[in-house]
């Protein structure tokens, strides 16, 4: 009995701007370890936030290079769920009014093309890093609050290589227009995949 897979997938792209997406302290991979954090990205009682400009600019630019529809408004939501390296517990994210939808990704598998649809880009804030040793675990809350964009498909996809295709082709783009480096080694994207069989 053949299978047939169904593919999509959630790529988080860490954008390259200066500082966090609700504060002042710097992006800044190789600094140690929290020492570019602040009451506001740590989530303390009273901090209130501002919303990076830059990191809203690169996530619409980045929906005009993927042909997305750009929302003439859009919102934040607070997603609760506890992870040990989430210093708030909360997660201020977009859900039902993203800052892009639709739009589409072409892409070459085999010398065949195929259109992979975009469903939503939206923003918001990646967590800390954990670090495990033996017997010990250590949190660096440095990239806390770095502005994190999500990029979701549609479930267009059915073998690895459209998967690989694709996100070859995701990663080239958003290279090219300066939205991020897309560093692997240094968590700049990475990809959760929904599959269906």
């Amino acid at each position: 009995m053949p299978y047939l897979p169904t593919i999509g997938l959630e790529t988080h792209v860490q954008l390259n701007t200066r500082t966090k997406i609700w504060c002042g302290c710097k992006v800044d991979s190789t600094s140690a370890p929290n020492t570019n954090i602040c009451p506001v990205c740590m989530g303390y009682p009273g901090s209130l936030p501002v919303l990076n400009a830059e990191a809203v600019r690169k996530t619409v630019q980045t929906g005009l290079l993927l042909g997305c529809k750009i929302g003439m408004r859009s919102k934040h939501d607070r997603k609760s769920y506890f992870y040990p390296d989430m210093p708030k517990n909360y997660q201020i994210t977009q859900y039902d009014q993203p800052l892009c939808l639709g739009g589409a990704l072409e892409i070459d598998v085999n010398g065949k093309k195929k259109t992979v649809r975009i469903n939503r880009i939206h923003l918001e804030e990646d967590v800390g890093k954990s670090t495990h040793m033996r017997g010990v675990s250590g949190v660096d809350y440095n990239r806390a609050g770095t502005p994190l964009m999500e990029i979701v498909t549609e479930p267009d996809l059915h073998s690895e290589e459209e998967a690989f295709a694709y996100l070859s082709a995701l990663k080239r783009i958003l290279q090219y227009g300066g939205v991020s480096h897309c560093n692997l080694e240094q968590g700049n994207i990475r990809c959760d995949v929904n599959i269906s069989v």
